[in-house]
């Protein structure tokens, strides 16, 4: 039982540790580098004093090698070189490091200074004249060495090898002392360098701090847009994007509040053709006053079912198809299908219902979309062109199909009074219905039509019929559907069930 109670706080545990503050991340993505870079700065700053220490050294220790050249005296034996005494006394003057130095004559043989000082690398070729540096250890200790070849007029070919060596502590030290000239300041520097982040960051999320209360601060209902001068150049596409989702939330909200209010209105009036009804029978009149409030209960029941049943097609139209799936549609024989149900009720007002088109669409013009939606709306037209037009007329369904564009148009004739031209764009609206036409309805019909049209990118038109000039102007509903393109959806098409 134990085990069970903490599942739930290791679930909520698991969702917070995933959440990341945007603080946070920039503060670690600027101090990140700057903390690599730090030591990377060290190296290279050791490694530049280590240069600049060498140099007035190596120039020192070039001209110790100069002055002891230039005392050298070679006499007419060239195996006994020697040099001015004064001039060794002075390499040896030095206190902070140890100077050595050595003369070997051209055959290879040791005349002046220590023995034991390293000689050149055999893989180094003699350069007479010139001053070369190279480091060598003597002595277990580090050293730092000048020497140069000299040509002895006795010997052709062969030269005498001079060197001048030092020990290291004088350039340690001042490395050391240039590296920590250096690296005090950045101890301070570093410390300082990450205070200024954090209150730039401070600084620059307090916007998105102050909109953050602003939100937080208004009332349920304000869905006003949010004021987008306060707030930095890059959180503006966010402050729009909300801006734009507040916008079509509020319209969304207009128009399900007056649906609301208009499906209370009208749903009023069958309603209270019901109760008033029901109170007639049950006053107790005659047996044939009883039948015709029975009557009337029964009629005011079919058109509140049919009002309820309008209601709730249009609903499931604005739900723009989303949780529908998507299916690949045979256009005309969906119509046919249609057509064949509505003939019952056709036949109940004599109304010469009639199909023209092919009884088949090949696939490769099916249309993309919801069966259900688009049946709804082929009904929706042939039901209105039937209840609207008087007994002994005609309707007349057509499915026309341009295979050169692959355009399909979906048309609905009828000789009942039409609709003005004036009036079409407003019984597109629910619960509009045209003057003048003296039959019942819902005022939902065309509303559903133009909403399931507009959902499927098809264009809805309405014009006069005038299939037969002998009979009354009707109205032609045209609904033309674009060549049929796949979803970008991946939801797994098949023709729909009849």
């Amino acid at each position: 039982m134990a085990n069970d109670d903490l599942k739930p706080h290791r679930v909520i545990g698991l969702f917070q540790r995933e959440q990341r503050s945007l603080f946070g991340e920039i503060l670690d993505w600027m101090l990140t580098p700057l903390l690599l870079l730090w030591p990377l700065s060290l190296v290279l700053t050791w490694w530049v004093a280590q240069g600049i220490a060498l140099k007035p050294f190596d120039r020192n220790l070039v001209y110790n090698l100069e002055t002891l050249t230039q005392s050298i005296h070679f006499p007419a034996d060239s195996t006994n070189i020697w040099i001015n005494d004064a001039v060794r006394d002075r390499l040896r003057s030095d206190d902070s490091d140890i100077l050595y130095f050595q003369i070997m004559s051209p055959a290879g043989r040791i005349l002046q200074g220590d023995t034991d000082l390293p000689a050149p690398g055999g893989d180094v070729p003699p350069l007479p004249g010139t001053v070369q540096m190279r480091d060598d250890v003597m002595r277990d200790v580090d050293v730092r060495v000048a020497y140069m070849w000299l040509a002895s007029p006795n010997s052709e070919g062969r030269y005498a090898l001079i060197q001048v060596a030092e020990t290291t502590n004088k350039r340690s030290t001042l490395a050391t002392e240039i590296i920590k000239g250096v690296m005090v300041p950045q101890f301070v520097i570093l410390p300082l360098a990450v205070l200024l982040v954090w209150m730039a960051l401070v600084r620059g999320i307090r916007p998105l701090n102050h909109l953050e209360q602003r939100i937080r601060a208004r009332e349920p209902n304000d869905l006003s847009p949010l004021d987008d001068s306060y707030v930095p150049q890059e959180v503006v596409p966010l402050v729009s994007s909300i801006n734009n989702l507040l916008k079509r939330l509020k319209t969304s909200m207009t128009t399900q509040r007056r649906f609301l209010a208009d499906a209370a209105h009208q749903l009023k009036t069958p309603l209270a053709g019901l109760r008033m009804q029901a109170d007639l029978a049950q006053r107790g009149g005659s047996a044939s006053e009883l039948q015709t409030a029975l009557s009337n209960i029964s009629s005011s029941s079919v058109r509140a079912t049919h009002m309820v049943n309008q209601l709730l097609a249009l609903a499931r139209a604005e739900t723009t198809g989303r949780s529908l799936p998507v299916l690949r549609i045979d256009l005309a024989a969906l119509v046919i299908g249609v057509v064949q149900d509505s003939i019952t009720r056709a036949l109940d007002k004599s109304i010469d219902l009639g199909y023209e088109g092919p009884e088949e669409t090949a696939e490769s013009f099916w249309l993309y979309g919801n069966d259900t939606l688009l049946r709804e709306m082929v009904r929706n037209l042939v039901d209105n062109a039937i209840h609207y037009t008087p007994d002994g007329g005609m309707v007349t369904v057509r499915v026309l199909l341009d295979k050169f564009s692959g355009v399909q148009v979906l048309q609905v004739e009828d000789n009942g009074p039409g609709i003005p031209p004036s009036e079409r764009a407003l019984v597109l609206q629910p619960f509009y219905r045209a003057l003048g036409t003296n039959v019942q309805g819902s005022g939902l019909g065309l509303a559903i039509v133009h909403e399931i049209a507009q959902q499927f990118n098809a264009i809805l038109e309405m014009g006069d019929a005038q299939s037969n000039p002998h009979l009354a102007p009707g109205l032609l509903v045209s609904v033309r559907f674009a060549a049929a393109k796949p979803p970008r959806a991946t939801t797994e098409l098949k023709p729909p069930s009849n």
